[in-house]
């Protein structure tokens, strides 16, 4: 059977990867047989400089969920080329590298930096970066991501892959200005803002005071928006938010999705990713689909 699905010019074995900051580190699961089994793997969100991220508390489970504000720590992309790709690119798994600048010129930096590096597949541009002329996120403005992407994809030499907010009215709007920057493909979603009391202290229970909300309780919203920019956009959707099973997964590519991605679900089953494409087998043995270009997109009404 043919699991194979295309972004730009990269062609990736299968549809199944894994949400940035959920996999765990390259020394210990990365070498894994099983783990090179992905189609694409997502590491860990990368800033221009180095940061720590936020005050503990970080993580607070929530029904059905669960609420994150880690803040992107990471070492920072002269850190990462030289600690954390070696070990990446050891895998074999075509790599999508998530960056965040919090201005363009270290967008323009960082990008710069991976063009000296081969071993990469595609770029995903992480929009949840302040857009300093309007004091909210680039993806929350249509005209600041349309600018932000076709800068990218100017200087680049890899495939595009615009993440989208879903903290807005109308996500298909960015979408479609993603797509007119020359996006490659949107991943969708993002966390959802959120926020969790102590009611004995009357503080929040996060050291952030809020953080953003993964996981099975916002599966529906996301599948939504997944469908719903799927009637807007001619590029691929990478789709992700609360996939915990290959029928979840298959909801996805339904709805329209190209790939979807495993996050919070890797927190609780390290091996969801893997359980996830050998289901999705199992679904096209079962129902003898031979091209997984029959399931996508193929939601009926």
């Amino acid at each position: 059977m043919n699991l194979s699905v295309k972004i730009g010019h990269v062609t990736f074995k299968n549809p199944v990867t894994v949400a940035s900051g959920t996999f765990g580190h390259a020394e210990r699961y990365y070498n894994l047989e099983e783990v090179k089994r992905l189609g694409a793997i997502v590491p860990k969100t990368v800033t221009f400089h180095p940061q720590v991220g936020n005050a503990p508390v970080r993580i607070f489970e929530t029904p059905s969920g669960m609420i994150n504000a880690i803040g992107i720590e990471n070492p920072g992309i002269d850190g990462f080329i030289a600690q954390k790709l070696p070990a990446l690119k050891k895998t074999g798994v075509p790599l999508i590298i998530s960056i965040l600048g919090h201005s363009e010129e270290q967008f323009t930096g960082i990008i710069e930096r991976l063009n000296a590096q081969d071993g990469i597949a595609a770029v995903e541009l992480n929009l949840s970066c302040p857009n300093l002329n309007h004091k909210v996120l680039v993806a929350q403005d249509p005209v600041a991501t349309t600018r932000l992407v076709k800068k990218m994809k100017s200087l680049t030499k890899f495939p595009i892959i615009a993440k989208l907010s879903p903290n807005v009215t109308d996500i298909a709007e960015i979408a479609q200005a993603a797509e007119d920057g020359g996006a490659d493909a949107v991943s969708l979603v993002n966390t959802f803002s959120a926020m969790a009391i102590d009611i004995k202290t009357r503080k929040s229970r996060i050291g952030n005071f809020t953080g953003g909300l993964s996981g099975p309780a916002i599966r529906p919203i996301a599948l939504y928006m997944v469908q719903k920019v799927a009637a807007e956009v001619k590029i691929p959707i990478i789709g992700m938010g609360g996939i915990m099973t290959a029928g979840d997964a298959l909801e996805f590519l339904i709805a329209g999705a190209s790939m979807i991605a495993v996050g919070t679900g890797n927190f609780i089953n390290p091996r969801a990713p893997i359980d996830v494409l050998e289901g999705i087998e199992s679904f096209m043995n079962e129902h003898k689909i031979s091209d997984i270009r029959e399931i996508i997109k193929s939601l009926k009404k």
